[in-house]
């Protein structure tokens, strides 16, 4: 094949351009998979947000993603929803309960905590960037991750979505 470029034996190795990371050191054991971790996340935290503040709603989609052993990247997170695509408040993936914005009535957010699964060597790490398109999240370590986006709209008889 002229466009496969692979080199089995050695450090690294690529294929059409894709380049799969190279174990080194011990494996990691391994908790819910990646997915399993991307649906329990944002429920948790919806499950939790009934008559509570935006930090009881990260704490359990945190704690979801770091007891499977998932990392979860920086600097991404929930938000409001509304007239636009992205309004205030923030919803962040990780925080303490009882602080952050009270979520009554009328509050509606999309939480979409990514679970970010570690590589094999288990070197996958919370930080990520934007891709060129500016909005695509990657991780800076190549580590596979994903996400499921569930909205929250608070009525006067709890949350629900």
């Amino acid at each position: 094949m002229a466009r496969e470029v692979l080199r089995a034996a050695g450090a690294t190795s690529s294929f059409l351009g894709y380049r799969p990371p190279s174990p080194r050191g011990p494996p990691v054991p391994r908790g819910p998979p990646l997915t399993e971790t991307a649906v329990r996340a944002p429920t948790a935290g919806i499950e939790a947000a009934a008559g509570n503040h935006v930090g009881a709603l990260a704490h359990a989609v945190g704690r979801v993603c770091r007891t499977a052993g998932h990392g979860i990247p920086d600097g991404f997170g929930g938000h409001g929803v509304g007239r636009r695509t992205h309004e205030d408040p923030e919803a962040p993936h990780e925080g303490r309960p009882g602080h952050g914005l009270p979520l009554g009535p009328g509050r509606v957010l999309a939480v979409e905590p990514p679970a970010v699964e570690p590589m094999v060597t288990g070197s996958g790490e919370d930080a990520c960037h934007a891709a060129a398109d500016g909005w695509t999240p990657r991780t800076n370590d190549g580590s596979r991750a994903a996400r499921v986006e569930r909205t929250l709209a608070v009525t006067e008889n709890g949350p629900g979505s």
